[in-house]
């Protein structure tokens, strides 16, 4: 007698898009937990320490891809890994590789800010009954927008040395980045809460507008992923070109004309592939043809980004050399500010 998989598990293996949602969730929750301890942690601070001490979460240095990228270049430049939020560099690197193997994966399966502008756009699809799309002539100039952000930041760290690079981690600003940034939304501004209500009220319009125009992180994995090995494959002697594939694909990529997609706006997220009526139509393949199942390339990529924050763990570069007595010092320095 043959055993049958339980439904749900029956479900993640024929259903790519119920894996990326698993797997969005999942990492959706860890963000969560982490802005959660964060908080504790401030709280401890703010409290001079009287209350209950909770360490601070390293996770938390994910959300500094400047800092990591400076980090990045001072390991490059010295060989040293920097002691100041290491483990936002090793979360950058994991990044960084998951473009250069699997495509722009982390926009559509873990990014939590790619989850939310997803969740918006198919919102605003609801009520609006469909997202607009920019034209042609006004699409490419926009796309522009991000790669230009990227090459700015990229040219103002290219200039900086080792000396500068150390003396830029080690200070004060940067050793409670991620501090400010959390005060920049507990205590935003109005003009910054209207930039950010504008930007939601755009991504319900248009799919994914931060990330298709301005986040200059979508930029450098776009143009990674131009080297990935993977590429979402149409076979033309089964296409009954429907279009449906073009239709899901939240990039505007015309799936339905390219024989191998090869744009840097493809974030494997295999709405396509799951739209497709025609069994092995479209799909991702590796080299050789090898045929890539959803439920595998979801393990892939958090088996990936896993492997490379382990490795930050277990060789001991994933907690920073911040004490708690500068802890106090400096949450209390940045509290007092205006």
């Amino acid at each position: 007698m043959a055993l049958s998989l339980p439904g749900w598990l029956a479900r993640l293996k024929s259903d790519p898009q119920a894996v990326r949602r698993a797997v969005q969730v999942a990492f959706a929750g860890l963000c969560l937990w982490i802005g959660v301890e964060f908080w504790l942690f401030l709280c401890w601070g703010a409290s001079q320490g009287r209350t209950a001490y909770v360490a601070h979460p390293p996770g938390a240095e994910g959300f500094l891809p400047i800092s990591a990228l400076l980090s990045v270049k001072f390991w490059a430049v010295t060989g040293q890994v920097s002691a100041i939020h290491p483990a936002g560099m090793f979360i950058f690197l994991a990044i960084l590789g998951l473009g250069l193997l699997f495509k722009k994966a982390f926009c559509s399966w873990l990014c939590p800010v790619g989850t939310l502008s997803e969740a918006l756009w198919r919102l605003g699809a609801r009520i609006l009954g469909r997202n607009l799309q920019a034209p042609r002539w006004l699409d490419y100039p926009l796309r522009s927008l991000k790669y230009l952000l990227l090459l700015f930041f990229v040219a103002a760290i290219w200039k900086m040395d080792g000396q500068m690079l150390g003396l830029f981690l080690q200070s004060p600003y940067n050793v409670m980045a991620d501090l400010r940034m959390y005060l920049f939304f507990a205590d935003m501004t109005a003009l910054a809460l209207g930039v950010l209500l504008a930007l939601a009220l755009l991504s319900m319009v248009v799919r994914n507008f931060w990330c298709r125009y301005l986040c200059p992180y979508g930029a450098l994995l776009g143009a990674l992923s131009l080297l990935s090995p993977l590429r979402i494959t149409r076979v033309k002697a089964t296409c009954i070109d429907c279009k449906l594939c073009t239709k899901a694909c939240p990039s505007a990529i015309q799936v339905h004309q390219a024989g191998r997609v090869a744009s840097d706006e493809c974030t494997a997220c295999y709405r396509c592939v799951a739209a497709c009526p025609v069994k092995d139509t479209l799909g991702m393949q590796a080299p050789m043809g090898k045929a890539v199942p959803g439920w595998v390339f979801g393990l892939l990529v958090v088996g990936f980004f896993m492997a490379v924050t382990g490795t930050a763990m277990l060789t001991g570069h994933w907690v920073n050399s911040i004490g708690r007595a500068e802890y106090l010092e400096r949450i209390q320095e940045v509290l007092s500010q205006p």
